[in-house]
């Protein structure tokens, strides 16, 4: 290809004259004007290795605009972009849907998650699973965390709900409120309380023993209008190795009984008028303690009164 020529050269008075008359001169039809023929050629325009530079330039940018628009369409089918969203990524009214398992390598940031109506969700982590809720100054008010030894919850309140929104457990700085209506321990040590426990009815499994133990302390029941202790098919032990101690401020101690035994209690000497039938009578001392005394026709206490020195 070359490029188009113009005729250029310094023209004299007469040929100034000549481009005048040829400009206000109408020509008609078969008129032929003769024009100088010394006239002075050059050549403006790319040619020779700037032109084939050129072409290869532009069919270079044509390659890269053909490559980039079949990476475009590449990505476009493998991401499976469409009007509704990207591969398994939905758009919604309501939020993302997104289908099938999921891995997300950074923190996401959601106000709600649920599954399908059929199916469940499930939350793994090959570390842990932490879950915090913030408030508008972006503070962590509430943690989940659970890990592969111990599941922590960070909160100034745990509470756990029936389906029906009862509280069924629920925890503070305060208290453990436990709403059902029983607490079972199935386990072979039972339970373990460092503190005071407050509960209207303890009771064991049938068929099994019922033990109330403090190993190195003492330990105490107490209710304001009375403390009840029932064994409908065993016995009743309590056993201390120093002082058990049955108090009643207002009221009596009743022993309501067909038969009270009392094995291990002192036993005073036996004086010469002692019948043969082995009766004792019960005596008492100052400081409460009892020990027997072979009874007579009359009272022996006082024969054996020394016992309370």
């Amino acid at each position: 290809m070359r490029g188009n020529t113009v005729a250029v050269c310094s023209p004299g008075p007469q040929e100034v004259q000549q481009m005048v008359r040829e400009q206000y001169t109408t020509t008609t039809e078969g008129t032929h004007i003769q024009r100088p023929e010394n006239q002075c050629v050059y050549k403006i325009g790319i040619y020779g290795w700037r032109k084939r530079c050129l072409y290869l330039f532009v069919l270079l940018l044509l390659i890269i605009l053909l490559v980039n628009f079949a990476l475009t369409i590449w990505i476009l089918k493998v991401m499976w972009f469409s009007p509704t969203g990207m591969g398994h990524l939905r758009v919604t009214k309501d939020g993302l849907r997104l289908e099938g398992e999921s891995e997300f390598l950074f923190p996401l940031y959601a106000k709600e998650i649920h599954s399908r109506v059929d199916s469940s969700l499930l939350l793994q982590s090959t570390q842990n699973v932490t879950v915090n809720a913030r408030n508008s100054e972006g503070e962590v008010t509430g943690r989940l965390k659970v890990g592969p030894k111990m599941v922590e919850v960070q909160s100034q309140q745990f509470q756990i709900n029936s389906k029906d929104g009862k509280p069924l457990f629920t925890v503070d700085e305060k208290e453990v409120v436990v709403g059902t209506d029983k607490l079972r321990v199935t386990g072979p040590e039972g339970a373990l309380f460092e503190h005071s426990v407050e509960t209207p009815l303890v009771r064991a499994d049938p068929f099994q023993d019922l033990r109330l133990e403090s190993p190195t302390r003492s330990l105490s029941m107490d209710a304001p209008k009375g403390v009840h202790i029932k064994a409908h098919a065993g016995k009743i032990e309590a056993l201390s190795q120093m002082d058990i101690i049955f108090q009643s401020s207002d009221g009596m101690l009743v022993l309501d009984a067909e038969t009270v035994c009392l094995p291990k209690l002192v036993q005073g000497t036996q004086g010469a008028a002692s019948n043969s039938q082995r009766l004792y009578e019960i005596c008492v001392c100052p400081d409460g303690k009892l020990y027997l005394s072979v009874a007579g026709a009359g009272t022996t206490c006082h024969e054996n009164s020394h016992i309370c020195l």
